[in-house]
Order: structure tokens, then sequence, then C-alpha cells
């Protein structure tokens, strides 16, 4: 089983020439052309003994090629990262550049490694590597002869830079080119998006707040909204100019309110980006974007970024050798469980918490007592006027502690809330009419969210474009209505109304969406409302809330518990399937996870989909949260409880509870190739911390190897004046 392609990071212009020239540097103040294309460091680790007459890698020192590291590499990087380091942590100019230019040699060294390491796996030779780049030069001699013949030097580089990309395609396959050459094109697009948004927004003349002068308060989107699948690539994919079509141009979508006119001005301005960094020389031609010596720059980044993933590759392979069943199962699991065991017993409730605290779909806690356990929680709130209402309030008749439970009993009966995803719409026009979708039998609702990641993560043939959201379904529309309309821009404007819902009727939206989600039906069995429903909860004299009605004892926090239920069949819960996608522990905890997202304004609980660790001790939670989450632990997993505090309505949905089975996970060989399974994470996750263990000393040690006086020189005085100036 292999991981998917991690893709390397590159430190490109691209995400400086989307915003135009750092603000407040003048980065190129002389004849940039020259300035910047000399080189202030050579890399030649064939210089070093290994590569001598007798060394290991003697065969192949007349195929290693040095590597000149130029002074426009240096000032572009540090556009990029540069001031980060500046103004974040303190760093002067001289030590970034010196941090720059450490990590430029380390890359270089790095690279030519990397072909050395090719050469010995018995299908790459430098005979090969050398025709290939010999053949490439002779047709490169042939195109950019052609095309820049009154323009020698330009000529030149265009192909140094073909006869440079021939050697690295070399060690690559072809789905790699074809992975790197789309790579190389998404990020031209997504850079001239940036300039296009900008181009559009600056022709807009209306202001972005409501009639009403309000805003849409940004709502948190759930972890993975339109990211892309790391080994997906459009063959057919090119750069939008606005001087071709964007109906030539694949897969590529053009940005809302786009126009071919907006998108030459967004050209324009890239280009005039790129001379103002000395990128761009007089002659070249601009007509089309892969004729530009920049993008020939760039070209070769990426096919340096696919061997740097290449042999990482290489290096996962090595690592999976050593992962077997026995070595898992006895060195990994079963010592981790029984430290666990004598770790996390009672006694010892601090250290268990925290451990607690830290559990995701990669870090597990193996063991635990009774009465520990996860809870998503869904805070219905007061509004701003029934919070100043219960503040303003005396204390309860009698209550010689200050509380005013009967106010807020009150309050609670009059609660409202709405669903709080308009940002949704109005920040980034996520939304997407699907008639498949969960409505509650209303028609008026129509719109679901993130159409990417719901309808383009799946393909019949090759890789689909988008990964899909994990442990979110996206089948639950929008609770109210919405009217779109278009303003003299030509930009959508939208009025919501939305449906306000009491505490009653958000427990129908949760039943009515978990036994009509798409996934799995589920019901929801022995539900009971412990202190009454309707106006027996709502009515109650101010004794009901204390020990024997005795104000002068204890309040009674199981007074406050509104309902209770259990989801159906969860007797046989299996923790092992919750982060599987399509089982019945998953399709419940992502139907709560949606709802929640919709309705939950306690924004600290989403994107955490185990929810908060629950402890059976005393917890720094208000005490009517802490008593129905620990009730809802108490029930296992699917138990649903809820209860007020003064914050509004609490609804507890149990994810996952200890009780009953203290050591709940097993490890099962036979499943790490099955998504979302307990075994095939905690084999993911292993084999990613070995990986990362062994290319980080690999990586070291090469580096270690070769940066030396021998391989590595460095003409400081060509470059001191970037921070000496």
């Amino acid at each position: 089983m292999k991981f998917k392609k991690t893709k390397a990071a590159a430190l490109t212009l691209a995400a400086v020439l989307a915003t135009g020239v750092v603000s407040g540097c003048s980065l190129v103040t002389k004849d940039s052309i020259k300035d910047l294309s000399r080189v202030v460091a050579e890399v030649d680790i064939t210089n070093s003994d290994e590569f001598a007459a007798n060394g290991q890698y003697a065969a192949y020192k007349n195929t290693i090629e040095k590597t000149e590291i130029l002074k426009r590499d240096l000032v572009a990087d540090f556009a990029s990262i540069g001031n980060v380091y500046v103004n974040s942590y303190g760093y002067s100019v001289e030590d970034t550049y010196d941090l720059i230019k450490d990590s430029l040699v380390n890359r270089q060294i790095f690279l030519q490694y990397a072909k050395v390491y090719f050469f010995g796996d018995g299908t790459h030779t430098p005979e090969g590597f050398n025709a290939a780049r010999a053949a490439a030069r002779s047709e490169a001699e042939k195109k950019w002869g052609e095309i820049y013949k009154d323009n020698a030097d330009l000529k030149d580089f265009m192909v140094n830079s073909e006869e440079d990309v021939a050697g690295l395609a070399y060690f690559l396959d072809e789905d790699d080119i074809a992975s790197a050459e789309y790579a190389l094109r998404v990020s031209f697009n997504s850079t001239l998006d940036s300039h296009e948004e900008e181009v559009i927004e600056s022709g807009h003349t209306h202001d972005h707040t409501h009639d009403d002068g309000t805003t849409t308060t940004e709502r948190t989107t759930p972890t993975g909204v339109d990211t892309e699948n790391e080994d997906y690539f459009d063959p057919t994919y090119k750069v939008y100019t606005g001087l071709n079509t964007a109906s030539e141009c694949g897969s590529y979508e053009t940005i809302d309110e786009s126009t071919p006119s907006t998108r030459k001005k967004a050209y324009k301005n890239f280009l005039a980006n790129l001379k103002a960094y000395g990128l761009i020389q007089t002659g070249e031609n601009t007509s089309d974007i892969t004729k530009l010596s920049y993008f020939a720059v760039e070209r070769k980044a990426q096919y340096e970024n696919a061997i740097v993933t290449k042999l990482t590759e290489k290096f996962e392979e090595d690592v999976e050798e050593k992962i077997n069943e026995s070595w898992i199962k006895e060195e990994k699991f079963d010592k981790t469980l029984a430290s666990q065991q004598e770790q996390f017993l009672a006694e010892n409730a601090s250290a268990l918490e925290s451990a607690l605290d830290g559990v995701s779909d990669s870090n597990y806690v193996l063991y635990a007592p009774d009465g520990y356990g996860f809870v998503i929680n869904i805070l219905l709130p007061f509004s701003t006027r029934q919070t100043q209402d219960l503040d303003d309030s005396p204390a309860d008749f009698g209550d010689i502690k200050g509380n005013k439970f009967v106010k807020r009993a009150s309050l609670l009966r009059n609660l409202t809330a709405t669903d709080q995803r308009t940002s949704w719409f109005t920040d980034a026009q996520y939304e997407y009419e699907d008639a498949t979708a969960y409505t509650g039998g209303d028609a008026n609702r129509k719109y679901v969210f993130f159409e990417n990641n719901m309808t383009k993560s799946t393909a019949a043939d090759g890789e689909a474009k988008y990964e899909p959201i994990k442990n979110y379904i996206g089948k639950y529309t929008y609770n109210g209505i919405v009217e779109k309309t278009e303003d003299e821009d030509g930009e959508t404007e939208y009025a919501f109304q939305p449906n306000r819902i009491s505490i009653d009727m958000f427990l129908d939206e949760l039943k009515g969406y978990l036994k009509d989600n798409g996934v799995v039906e589920f019901t929801v069995e022995n539900e009971t409302y412990p202190n009454g429903e309707g106006a027996e909860y709502y009515q109650r004299d101010v004794s009901q809330y204390y020990k024997d009605g005795d104000l002068k004892k204890e309040v009674d926090y199981s007074k406050f518990l509104y309902y209770e239920g259990k989801i159906a069949g969860f007797e046989n819960f299996d923790v092992n399937k919750i982060f599987e996608k399509g089982s019945r522990e998953n399709a419940a905890m992502s139907v709560i996870n949606e709802l929640s997202f919709a309705y939950n304004t306690d924004t600290a609980g989403l994107n955490t989909y185990l929810g908060y660790a629950v402890s059976p001790n005393n917890t720094d939670f208000v005490k009517e949260f802490e008593y129905a989450a620990q009730r809802a632990v108490a029930g296992g997993a699917g138990t649903i409880t809820v209860a007020p505090s003064d914050y509004g309505w609490h609804i507890m949905y149990c994810t996952f509870s200890y009780s009953g089975n203290n050591t709940p996970y097993r490890f099962d060989w036979n499943d790490i190739e099955k998504e979302g399974t307990f075994s095939n994470l905690y084999y993911e996750a292993l084999k990613a911390s070995n990986l990362e263990s062994y290319s980080t000393d690999l990586r070291a040690s090469i580096i270690t190897s070769f940066d030396n006086d021998a391989c590595v020189t460095l003409y400081e005085n060509r470059y001191k004046d970037l921070w000496e100036n």
C-alpha cells in the first residue's frame, strides 16, 4: 500500500506576484536583469571524495552538473517568506537571507544526490540521462531559435531550461510529468485569479454592507473544503490569460464575474510585476505565457519538486519494509495499551484527561476507565436581548445563592435559533441545489454547500478532482428562504429569511436528518423528558431545582435535563469504525457534525469531530453542561441529552464512551487498507511518523556529507548589498 503523493512545497514567486511588489521594499534598484542574474552560490557534490576515482559514486561524476544559485533566487524567496521572519520572529534581514541561502543550497545538494540515487536503481543510466538532455537540447535549439532569433541571450536561457527539465523528466514517469505540468499551470492560474479579483473589485462602486448596515458573520467551514486530490491532474489544463479562451483551458473554472477583458487586465498586471522584479526581459513573447522565461523558471522548479517527491516515495518503500504485522501488534499496539493501562488509572485522572484532549484520527487513547468519553455540544444561544434580561433580573424569590433558574426557564421557553451558514452564501458562494437533499418537508429549502467536494470527489475512471469532506454528509439544506438578485455590477446579492426554531423544532430536525440523510437510516429510541415537557418544564417553582426541594441544600442538576434519547441499534457500537465513511458509526457522527455547523454558536466545537473530552470527575464546565455531558457519556455512543445553561440550550451527542468497554480498540492487519478504520489510521500514522523520522535523518545525513567548502562555493559579496543598503 502506498501513501498518496505528498507534493513538496516549492518556494516560488507565485504568492508574491499575486499581490505585487512587497510594500516598502525596493528590491530592484539597479540594472535588474544583470544584477539579479549574478551567481551567488555554486553547488557541486561531485567535488567530494565519494565521486573520486575510487569513490562509491565515481561512475556518475561526469553526469551530475554544477548548480548555480542566482541572486534572483534569494530575492524571490525573501519576498515570499522574508517579511514573516523579520516582522513575526524578530530575525534581522541579514540572518533571514542567510537562512534562505542555506535552504537553497541544501535543496540543490538533495536534488543532485537524488540523481545519483536514481542511477543506482537499475532503471536509469548516465547514458540515458545524457541522451535525454541532448535530444531535448536539439529540439529546443530549433524551437527557441525561431521564437527568439533576435535575442541570443534569451534563446540560450530557454534552451538551457528545457535541457535541465528534460534531465529531471528522465527520472519521472508519465504521471509524474503530467502532475508537474498540471501543478505548474494551476499555480499560474491561481496567481492570475488573484490579480483578476483585484481588477473586478476595483470596478465595483457598491457597499458590501446590508441595507440595515449589518454585515454577515463569517462561518467556519468544515476541514477540507475545496481540497484537491493530490493525485489528480488534467492533461488538457491550460493557463487562461484572456488572450486565449477559458473553454480551451480544460478543467479550469473562471472566477465569479470574470470576463476576457478583466482577465487580460489581470495578465497585464502580472507582467508588470514580473518586470518590476527583473524577471521579464525586453523582447520576450508575452502573447503566450508558456514562452516567458519566468514560466521556464517555474517549470523547472515544479520538476524539481517532482524529483523530491519521487525520492520521498522511495524512502517510503524502505520504511514500509520495516513495518509488519508483528511489529505493529507487539511493539506498538500491545505495549502502548499496557503503558496506558498502567498510566491512566483512575487516581491519575489529570494525565488521562490531558491525553483525551489530544485524541484525533491519528492519535488514540487505547484505554480509559468507565465514565470517560466524548460529546459534541451544539449550543443554541440566548439572543442578546434575552441575555441582558437574564443579567438584569433579580435572583429567584427565596434563593439565597442568587440563582435565576425561574427567570431563565421563562426565557428558554421563547429561545429560538437560526441556521448560521449565511456566510457560506455571501463569502464564497458555496451553495448549490440538490433535489435529493433533506428539507424537513419545507419546499422552500433547496440549498446545500460545497459542490466541489460533494459531486466532484468521485470518478468512474481515474482520480477525482476533489477530496470528499470527512465526517460530513452534505445533505442538510439551509433552513430558510434565500432570494438571489444581481446588482448593477452583476454581482450576486442575497436576502435571507431564516426559519426560527425552538428546541423542540431542533430535535425534530435532528431526528428527521438522522432518519433521512441518504447514508444510513437511524431512529431514536427511549426518548424521555425527565422533568416534563412544555409548560411543565418551564413553569416550575424554584424549590424544584434543589435536592429535596430545600433551597438551603445543593442544586440538583438532574432537574435541568430536558430531553434524553439514544440512536437505536448502537448496542454493538464499534469505535474502530467511527472514521470509516459509510459505516453506521461514522454516518451518525457526520449527521450531528453537520447540524453543528448549521446551528452551533459554540464555535470552539467546530471541526473537532469527537467533540469535547468528558470526565466523570468535577470539571471546569458549567454544572448544567457537566451533568448533561456526563449523562450522555454514561449512556454510551449515540446518546443525546439536552440541558440549559446561562448561554442557552446545549444539545449533547455522545460520539464515543469507554463505559462498558475500557479497551475498545483492536488492531487487525487485514484492515490496514480499509480506509478510515482504526487499523488503517493507526498503520498510516505509524508509517507517517517513521517516514518523517527516516526522511529527516537521511536528508540531514546527505546534506551534512556534502555541505562543505569542496562542494559549496559562496559569493557573499555579490548579494550582501541586499541587507547593507
